[in-house]
């Protein structure tokens, strides 16, 4: 088993819901990415609501091996999964409402 690549994440790693689960975002980018500038700062807002998210950027210039099992083609790529998979994925600038409902689709809870 080859060890894990190195990631970057804009807060803490996430803490296990409840249930067990945990949902996962991971923001396929590269420094290059004019459009992955944009959705930084969406992502930014939306982490603060959603502490038990891990949010992962995932650099495809560093990572090709994890954009390539991602089938990631475009950038930015948002990736929403759970322990079953993914659950939702967006190719562009996502807006907050879109991810905010994916979150919540996976099961996420945003915090009061």
């Amino acid at each position: 088993m080859r060890p894990a690549p190195p990631r970057e994440t804009l807060l803490p790693p996430a803490r296990v819901r409840p249930d067990g689960m945990t949902v996962r975002l991971k923001d396929f980018y590269a420094d290059w990415c004019g459009p992955c500038k944009t959705q930084d700062p969406i992502l930014e807002e939306v982490a603060e609501d959603f502490p038990d998210v891990e949010f992962e950027k995932v650099d495809v210039d560093q990572n090709q091996d994890v954009a390539n099992q991602y089938s990631v083609r475009s950038l930015p790529t948002l990736v929403v999964e759970d322990d079953e998979g993914e659950v939702e994925r967006f190719i562009g600038v996502t807006q907050r409402e879109q991810i905010v409902e994916a979150l919540t689709e996976a099961g996420a809870t945003a915090s009061a």
